[in-house]
């Protein structure tokens, strides 16, 4: 079951990029973060209620809560880093090398949570999605120097949405899922909200254009939909699948920004998303 729910959590993730791309063509990133944040908030909460988790919010440890604060502090660091090299690249570069995570989490799985069934098959699987990563991150003669800093962005994105995994595993153990995505979000909420206050950027919530505001909450559902299902996934099942199933959502992501922006992958990058491919379903193969 909870393979599934990985795969429908990759699917809701891949259009989630390229809704959240559509909603900063004219908006700024911080300020995109925090209204979609909103939208997931309410999405979240109102999952909580229809599954009628809340009253099971007393019963989480101190210990749980903790990790479920830092899991959505660093969720909030990522989305900012996130939407920022969305706004400075395109989506089939930014999102590879958000995907990166994929490596550093299954590392940190095994050391961490000893999940080293198939060691092997796990270690080479995740050089697979390494090496597709470094291809599919290619400098066009077309980018300014102004937009390079798409890159040092999203790779700091990758790093955070590493650490999220693993805290997220650590503080929803014991939590129902849903309810547990609630409470992260709650701290995402209060970070991205901070970020905009602290750089005088409030003034420009009232300037997003409708139509940019409406891909933005279409953009929060889509989140909150993805975030569901991928914390459900990691509860019941294995940090270094679930997180390489869910990364699968860059297929989804460039199929969308191919007919939507007319992005193109070269050559290169067509061979680097096939090792990721590859290595993702290794990794799937041997869960």
């Amino acid at each position: 079951m909870w393979l599934i729910v990985a795969c429908a959590s990759a699917l809701f993730a891949g259009v989630t990029a390229v809704l959240a791309k559509c909603g900063i063509r004219h908006t700024d990133s911080d300020v995109a973060t925090a209204v979609r944040t909103v939208v997931v908030l309410l999405f979240s909460w109102i999952m909580v209620l229809v599954v009628g988790s809340l009253p099971t919010a007393a019963a989480i440890s101190g210990r749980s809560l903790l990790f479920l604060v830092l899991s959505g502090l660093s969720t909030g660091a990522s989305w900012i880093c996130y939407f920022k090299a969305l706004s400075l690249g395109d989506v089939n570069k930014v999102v590879p090398v958000d995907k990166s995570s994929t490596v550093l989490t299954v590392l940190l799985a095994i050391l961490l949570f000893g999940e080293t069934a198939h060691l092997a098959v796990r270690l080479t699987a995740t050089a697979l999605i390494g090496i597709g990563v470094l291809a599919m991150v290619e400098r066009t003669p077309s980018e300014g120097t102004s937009r390079r800093g798409w890159l040092l962005y999203a790779v700091l994105s990758a790093v955070f949405a590493a650490a999220t995994s693993i805290l997220a595993k650590i503080g929803i153990d014991g939590v129902e899922s849903n309810l547990g995505t609630a409470i992260r979000t709650v701290v995402v909420l209060i970070l991205a909200w901070a970020i905009v206050w602290r750089r005088h950027k409030l003034p420009l919530v009232r300037q997003i254009p409708h139509r940019e505001l409406g891909f933005l909450a279409l953009s929060g559902i889509s989140t909150g939909a993805s975030w569901l299902c991928y914390y459900y996934a990691i509860q019941t099942g294995v940090v270094s699948v679930v997180v390489p199933i869910d990364k699968l959502s860059i297929l989804v992501s460039i199929a969308f920004s191919h007919f939507v922006f007319h992005e193109r992958l070269s050559r290169r990058a067509r061979f680097g998303l096939l090792l990721m491919v590859l290595g993702t379903l290794l990794l799937t193969v041997f869960a």
